[in-house]
């Protein structure tokens, strides 16, 4: 799996100065470390389809935990699947979710969002010159939700930095 630091910075704990310094700045997660080294764990032990995954970020709200990577062509859905699975076990975490790489906002919630569906995206522009989206989810599909609205809501926003709503109707 392609990550942003040094695969032996990141299997010893012992970042170099390089490493360090993206930890620093905040380029990367003190958390995303232990995330990328789990997933170097199950690339080799598991799951050798990951050799040609590329890993983004993660963001990690509540019980939440979301993976932004961009899929090989050997990785199918099911498999993400499983990827989650085992990562919801090392990581003892409730629910983790695996999303593409799109700057398509609609298909990023939809993913995040699976089962429930997506009936569309609203883009609100305020009077103050700033830009909200509203994801609508239909009322009967809220109970698919993998987590709290808020949770969600907050994940999306941090992934297109810039205010991203739920609204259940």
């Amino acid at each position: 799996m392609k990550i942003p630091l040094d695969s032996v910075c990141v299997r010893s704990g012992l970042l170099c100065d390089r490493c360090q310094g993206m930890v620093d700045s905040g380029e990367v997660d003190t958390d995303e470390v232990e995330i990328m080294r789990v997933l170097l764990d199950l690339e080799e032990s598991q799951f050798k389809e990951l050799k040609d995954a590329t890993y983004h970020r993660a963001i990690k709200i509540g019980h939440l935990l979301v993976l932004v990577v961009t899929s090989g062509p050997n990785l199918t859905q099911s498999k993400w699947v499983k990827v989650s699975k085992a990562l919801q076990e090392k990581l003892k975490v409730k629910t983790v979710r695996i999303v593409e790489k799109v700057n398509d906002l609609k298909a990023s919630a939809s993913q995040l969002l699976s089962p429930a569906r997506v009936l569309g995206v609203n883009t609100l522009w305020l009077p103050d010159g700033t830009v909200q989206y509203v994801v609508r989810v239909a009322k009967n599909e809220k109970r698919f939700l993998p987590s709290g609205t808020t949770e969600l809501e907050r994940a999306l926003s941090k992934l297109y930095s810039t205010t991203v709503k739920i609204r259940v109707e």
